[in-house]
């Protein structure tokens, strides 16, 4: 058995067909009751028999219901006389009765095994009503497949179709619109694998619409379309992609098939766009409107008041579509308007409704514009007066401030009201009628509240982590002997010698060419190369000298060595209390004066700010989050560059979203420097190892970090603050 939409198994599915309301006046029955209702056998037909207390002059209206099986039978003006609301019947395709009874009519509804038709007539104070044999299910054979069918094919020839076109309805829907050439065409809706496969009986297909629509840029799950021509009728294939469901209706010559991505939601009775309602289907031809409407009213329990102006035919085809679905597709088809009170639905064109509202609206402003004034005096405790009463006359557009007129529509002043402000007492003093009265008052009773109080404290961690590294050597030597009387410097033949110092006035004065006091610690140094200090420390020196026993000739060598590793830490803590969404600023720091020139040419003193400044605007959030602006900034002087003194600046600006009383670190900041330095002899500081002894080295690393912290809180209490 092919089925076309599997989510009708999950709903109830209600197909009215056949028969179609009677209007009966309520005047052809006389005053009856139900006596009995009795199921019997003749001729093989099964039939019900109603006993009533009074005969009927017509038969009794009815419907039939397809899911669950019924056949529903509308006996107005009659009453029941049963005593009990269900009858067992238990016979062949009948299984029980059930009576309703309203004010104005009874209905009888006959429970089926199958759905079936029926044919009821008048016997004298008896109503028969005629079971039409159940035929046999045929079960499914490859040579005999058992077809259902979204409507059955009436045009005797094939005829073309007018249009295929495809639009992006409500939630992503693949909408895909087929212009049928009249109301009478056939159409099969049969899901095969993963496509939708639409047949049109009796049809044929123009050139210029045998194509393949290619709709993946709608953003739908259709992908493609597809329509070709087979045998006498056209087939569509439609390519949706991942989850998804259909659905089907056709109003007129108009078959709309609407594909969408399946929702899964556990408070909803059918999924879809919107539509909420119980899933049925329909099948008319050329059904009265307002007959229509009655079927969908019979269905909800809704109450339907239709205007006198409700007129036409409609023909429609629904498959498994949400009964309000259903009534929006009603509606649109015949430009009809809905106005909802409670459980009545108030259907008419949409031009009669809104020109009914626009009466109404018109009635109401010209009982306003009658209405008397009154004054009424409202005391404010957390708001002061005049905010208030600017609000009410200028934040719709009204002009005038305390004691003006607010003249903009929409304002909740009416034309006619005035408003003054007391600041003395905190007061407003307004005039006006009394519903714009009472809308004020309940907005005063919003806004007139204390406004909640947040604590906003903010860490700002600078930490410095410093090591440095160095080691140096001097090397020098001394000849006395020449200085002492005796032959200076080396010989080196042929009468003549050599001297070695550290500069051109120790050579002279080992030589006696200078005085001997150019002979000196410093001069007498060849190599200078010591280790650096950091941080106001001084090197480890360690020195060492080789000289001969006369004490006359020296060779002195000194080494110094320093490593230092520091670690400093600067915590800053601005708190500031403030109002929800109003700014707060707090700042700390010095003032630093300098001169600088002015257009005369004369100087003047200026002065220059570095401050710790917490700059912060607060918004509580209705979970009880809270939302800060803040703008943490922390300076320190700098050096003086052109008699003026320089700042440096840290400084953070940004939103954050925190919970109440948690800590967020809203940023930082990381500084590393890394020096390494050599300073050597050219040629002997390259020799290994004994190179060592003519280099200076120096290493060093400095680190600055800071992270700023932030931690608000909602005071609830003034305890919090201290």
């Amino acid at each position: 058995m092919k089925n076309r939409f599997p989510s009708a198994q999950r709903m109830a599915r209600v197909i009215a067909v056949g028969t179609v309301w009677l209007a009966l006046a309520g005047a052809a029955y006389a005053e009856a009751s139900i006596q009995s209702i009795t199921s019997t056998v003749q001729g093989g037909v099964e039939m019900v028999r109603i006993d009533l207390s009074e005969p009927l002059t017509a038969a009794p209206a009815g419907f039939v219901v397809q899911s669950p099986a019924r056949i529903a039978l509308d006996f107005p003006g009659v009453s029941s006389g049963l005593g009990r609301n269900t009858v067992e019947l238990n016979q062949g395709n009948l299984r029980v009765a059930n009576i309703a009874q309203t004010a104005d009519r009874t209905r009888v509804v006959l429970n089926l095994n199958r759905a079936t038709a029926y044919r009821a007539e008048v016997q004298g104070r008896s109503v028969l009503v005629s079971l039409d044999p159940v035929p046999a299910v045929a079960l499914p054979t490859p040579t005999n497949p058992v077809t259902q069918v979204f409507s059955e094919s009436r045009n005797d020839a094939a005829l073309p179709l007018r249009d295929i076109d495809f639009r992006r309805g409500v939630d992503n829907a693949g909408r895909v619109v087929v212009d049928l050439a009249n109301n009478q065409v056939g159409v099969d809706i049969k899901q095969q694998g993963s496509s939708l496969v639409v047949e049109f009986l009796r049809t044929s297909l123009p050139e210029g619409l045998r194509r393949r629509l290619d709709v993946t840029d709608f953003g739908t799950p259709v992908q493609t379309i597809s329509t070709v021509q087979s045998g006498d009728r056209v087939r569509m294939v439609i390519e949706p992609k991942g989850l998804w469901e259909h659905s089907a209706y056709q109003s007129d010559n108009q078959l709309v098939v609407e594909v969408r991505q399946q929702k899964v939601s556990a408070d909803k009775l059918t999924q879809g766009p919107g539509y909420r309602g119980e899933k049925l289907s329909l099948n008319f031809q050329n059904i009265d409107v307002r007959s229509l409407l009655q079927v969908i009213a019979d269905f909800t329990n809704f109450n339907i008041v239709t205007s006198d102006t409700v007129q036409g035919n409609l023909t429609l085809r629904l498959k498994d579509v949400p009964w309000d679905q259903a009534l929006d597709i009603i509606l649109q088809a015949k430009s009809l308007g809905m106005k909802r009170s409670g459980n009545v639905l108030q259907i008419a064109p949409k031009e009669e409704l809104a020109a009914k509202e626009k009466a109404e609206l018109e009635a109401q402003a010209a009982i306003r514009n009658l209405e008397p004034l009154r004054t009424q005096s409202f005391q404010l405790n957390y708001t002061k007066a005049a905010d208030i009463a600017t609000q009410l006359t200028t934040s719709t557009g009204g002009t005038g401030g305390s004691g003006g007129s607010s003249t903009a529509g929409g304002s909740l002043l009416s034309s006619r009201g005035n408003v003054i402000a007391e600041p003395r007492t905190n007061q407003l003093f307004i005039s006006d009628i009394p519903s714009r009265l009472e809308q004020v008052q309940e907005m005063i009773a919003k806004l007139d509240v204390p406004m909640r109080q947040v604590l906003i404290e903010a860490r700002i961690v600078e930490a410095s982590d410093t090591f440095g590294k160095s080691l140096g050597i001097k090397l020098g030597s001394a000849d006395m002997r020449g200085i002492r009387g005796g032959d200076a410097g080396y010989s080196v033949g042929g009468g003549n010698r050599v001297a070695i110092g550290g500069n051109y006035n120790a050579i002279g004065a080992t030589t006696g060419a200078f005085q001997p006091s150019g002979l000196t610690t410093d001069s007498s140094q060849f190599l200078n190369l010591p280790a650096l200090g950091f941080g106001g420390a001084t090197p480890a020196n360690f020195a060492i000298s080789l000289f001969s026993s006369a004490a006359n000739r020296f060779l002195n060598l000194e080494l110094s060595a320093l490593e230092a590793d520091g670690k400093g830490k600067v915590v800053s803590s601005p708190r500031v209390v403030t109002a929800d969404q109003i700014k707060a600023v707090i700042e700390q720091g010095t003032e630093f004066a300098y001169q600088q020139a002015t257009s005369s040419g004369a100087t003047s003193v200026a002065f220059r700010k570095a401050v710790l400044k917490l700059e912060v605007t607060p918004q509580i959030t209705p979970e009880g989050n809270i939302i800060l602006d803040l703008d943490v900034n922390k300076d320190s002087p700098g050096g003086v560059v052109a008699g003026a003194m320089s700042i440096n600046t840290k400084r953070v600006k940004t939103q954050v979203l925190v919970e109440n009383g948690g800590t967020v670190v809203i940023g930082g900041i990381f500084e590393l420097t890394e020096t390494e330095q050599e300073n050597k002899v050219p040629v002997l500081g390259d020799i290994p190892a004994i190179g060592n002894l003519f280099k200076q080295k120096t290493r060093q690393a400095d680190k600055q970090e800071m992270l700023v912290f932030i931690t608000p809180k909602m005071i609830s209490d003034h305890g919090a603050v201290r």
